[in-house]
């Protein structure tokens, strides 16, 4: 029938989503910042309710914009055992990363020079391995904290490391992001792990800048 038809397709990938994101000043200062819930971004995830590929649903992620870059704050929960990871495997490790492209061209299969792709690990740096890592620690801010069962990071991409980004002139920007951990498994936002997104950002959503 129709409806097991339809089971069988993430109901994400059937829709173009627009979510707005909210303006914070200022944006980011030394250990971080904390954004309330009117910076939380939707989880999509959820949609796929009933489906074959359904992902487990662990993580919340907030969102805030302003000229100076974006601000994400991730909190993971359900863990029973150590987070792992290691700034040498960035992609093998426990995290976050997001895929953001200034020019929001959702409809080419190949990203451009506006895309681009961050990965922020809660742990895996230095000689203990215990600091939070970045993939351009020059550039990009980033602090975390330990949690009873999981962690909280905060991650700084500044306007620097985003080519393109103007937003005066582009109020709209494609995205994704991943959260991935060995041991509760994948979260994603706009398409699950059966597509593309790592590299297509037609598999992305449009964030829509916002003022407050």
């Amino acid at each position: 029938t129709s409806t097991e038809v339809n089971s069988l397709l993430a109901p994400r990938f059937l829709f173009r989503f627009s979510v707005p994101v909210l303006r914070r000043d200022p944006l980011w200062k030394p250990g971080g910042v904390e954004l309330d819930e009117s910076y939380r971004l939707l989880n999509l995830a959820e949609l796929d309710v009933g489906t074959v590929d359904r992902e487990p649903s662990f993580a919340d992620v907030w969102l805030a914009w302003s000229h100076e870059g974006l601000v994400f704050n991730v909190r993971v929960e359900g863990k029973q055992q150590p987070v792992w990871c290691r700034e040498g495997r960035l992609e093998d490790s426990d995290g976050f990363q997001v895929w953001i492209d200034t020019r929001a061209t959702l409809n080419f299969h190949r990203a451009s020079r506006y895309c681009h792709r961050y990965v922020f690990l809660p742990a895996g740096g230095g000689h203990a391995q215990t600091g939070a890592v970045a993939d351009q620690l020059l550039i990009i801010g980033h602090e975390k904290s330990a949690a009873d069962s999981g962690y909280i990071l905060a991650a700084f991409v500044p306007a620097v490391a985003l080519a393109g980004f103007d937003p005066l002139q582009h109020r709209q920007l494609g995205f994704t992001y991943s959260v991935f951990d060995r041991e509760l498994g994948m979260q994603t936002f706009a398409t699950g792990a059966a597509f593309p997104f790592l590299e297509d950002p037609t598999c992305w959503a449009a964030l829509e800048l916002v003022e407050k």
